[in-house]
């Protein structure tokens, strides 16, 4: 096989000059870009992602190829200006490009990007501090990944090293990543079927919200000798369309838990540091996990990073016999650590959960008047906090939603696991304003809508 290495070359070296630009592209360069872009995911990347695109299939001629942004906003390699109520899926809480994380990574990446792995790097242990300072109860050891799923899969193993036991007791329409041990847990068959034999080990799947089916199948597993390792749900379910629970679930399955001796898991990798209007979404019902994972908005939208965090207890069999039990190279790298440091300081310092609390309400009370307003159109709005979930009557009229609003130059996306919804899931430093110009666009579109129908 020949390999071209003169043409990767070239080819790198002008997209380094293309990243170093501090100016926008001129609109032949632009066009270029996007062009180029199209034919890259098409034949490299994945072809099917460009026609499930609004960017590509809504934005005209030109697909919308992003390429800066700030706060609640950003722009398009074009110069085309969005309002972001996508917020990444959770991970843009202090919005785009925030100058203080931005300036700490920098100020890192000048020092060392990453560490050796066998000395002492201090960051890692810096951001471990702050988690055991800022989580539920007793919390305190921490282990760090990039994404949710990793984050997901060492609270597994987590649970099974210290219990001794595998099966997991996990909600329908539960999304807790993609990787084979976290998918296994998912409650939607989409993703899982087409995989074949998932993880060995009995995985249970009961309805999000319903204490008493968690405790007969706690129950059930008991009388039957089925060693329950962990319990684990996402304190709101994200991905199912902000589904928020009864007030009594989370309690209820606490002392569950408890009384059969068996773990407890908060997936809190979209719900954590803010988005619901808490810092953590157990903090709405006053409940202490044993296990938590957060990622997303930890690495304030600059770098990825995850983390699952339990209590010196539970931790002992990650560390003794073996601290080498569970790792990963990259994993809480220096870069990934301060950027984590930095947004844990803006999002305490700017109490963005009380921020989310008050811009929720406001949003919420709006929404549901269209709700009310446009009933053949919609089915009802749910979430705390800016994790917002808009109910349609199908999954065509949620696409048109979609659509229409981008057109309008406003972000949104659909949900993994209930295809009818669109989330609103806005960064936490969004303005009024901003909020405003999506609830006039949103009446544009509905109204457009509805008049076809």
């Amino acid at each position: 096989m020949a390999y071209d290495y003169e043409d990767a070359l070239d080819y790198s070296s002008r997209w380094m000059g293309l990243i170093k630009r501090n100016e926008f592209p001129t609109q032949d360069q632009a066009r270029q870009i996007i062009d180029e872009s199209k034919v890259n995911f098409a034949e490299y990347y994945n072809r099917n992602w460009l026609e499930y695109r609004k960017s590509v299939t809504e934005a005209g001629d030109w697909a919308a190829v992003e390429w800066s942004g700030s706060g609640a906003v950003f722009k398009d390699v074009m110069g085309r200006e969005y309002l972001d109520f996508l917020g990444g899926y959770g991970m843009m809480d202090l919005g785009w490009s925030h100058p203080d994380v931005v300036n700490t990574v920098k100020a890192q990446l000048d020092r060392s990007p990453m560490p050796s792995q066998e000395l002492l790097d201090p960051l890692r242990g810096v951001l471990a501090r702050l988690l055991a300072e800022i989580t539920p109860g007793d919390l305190k050891y921490s282990w760090f990944g990039a994404s949710g799923t990793e984050a997901n899969e060492a609270a597994m193993k987590i649970a099974k090293l210290y219990s001794g036991k595998s099966a997991f007791i996990v909600g329908l329409r539960a999304f807790h990543g993609k990787t084979m041990g976290s998918l296994s847990l998912m409650g939607k068959s989409d993703y899982r079927a087409p995989m074949g034999q998932m993880y060995a080990g009995q995985v249970y799947h009961v309805p999000f919200g319903d204490a008493d089916a968690v405790e007969k199948q706690l129950e059930i597993c008991e009388k039957v000798g089925i060693g329950v390792a962990a319990v684990m749900f996402e304190p709101i379910q994200g991905e199912s369309g902000a589904i928020v629970p009864p007030d009594d679930f989370w309690p209820r399955v606490r002392a569950a838990t408890k009384k059969h001796g068996v773990l407890l898991i908060a997936d809190e990798v979209q719900t954590g540091l803010g988005r619901t209007g808490k810092l953590w979404g157990v903090d709405h019902w006053d409940v202490v996990p044993d296990i938590l994972t957060v990622a997303k908005s930890l690495g304030g939208g600059v770098m990825p990073i995850s983390a699952v965090t339990t209590t010196e207890e539970i931790f002992q069999p990650m560390m003794y016999p073996n601290p080498f039990m569970h790792t990963t190279t990259t994993g809480g790298g220096a870069l990934a650590c301060s950027a984590a440091i930095s947004a844990i300081h803006v999002t305490l310092r700017e109490k963005l959960w009380e921020q989310a609390a008050e811009k929720g309400d406001y949003l919420m009370l709006k929404l549901q008047d269209f709700v009310v307003q446009y009933p053949n159109i919609f089915d009802r709005v749910t979430g705390k906090g800016l994790l917002i979930g808009m109910h349609f009557k199908n999954p065509e009229t949620g696409y048109k939603i979609a659509a229409e609003l981008f057109k309008r130059g406003v972000l949104v996306a659909g949900t993994l696991t209930s295809a009818q919804t669109i989330r609103v899931e806005p960064p936490l430093v969004v303005t009024y304003e901003q909020m405003d110009a999506l609830l006039d666009r949103l009446s544009d579109a509905l109204n457009e809508i509805n008049k076809s129908m």
